[in-house]
């Protein structure tokens, strides 16, 4: 599997730093690996891209 890099804000990264470390976990990235990866299973079964709106909006992501 390639890779590919996101950007973030150095603020953000460093507050995700601060949370990885106290929560245990190995580096920030792993950290920010499960933290996507417990949110794309949200959206995992979805049918199509209404369903995936309609699950959008109950999680409070869009209005």
């Amino acid at each position: 599997m390639g890779r590919v890099k996101v950007k973030l804000d150095k603020e953000l990264y460093q507050k995700i730093e601060k949370v990885a470390e106290t929560a245990g976990y190995s580096s920030p990235q792993e950290f920010i690996i499960h933290i996507l990866e417990k949110e794309i299973n949200h959206f995992e079964g979805a049918d199509s891209e209404e369903e995936i709106k309609k699950r959008l909006k109950g999680l409070g992501y869009i209005s």
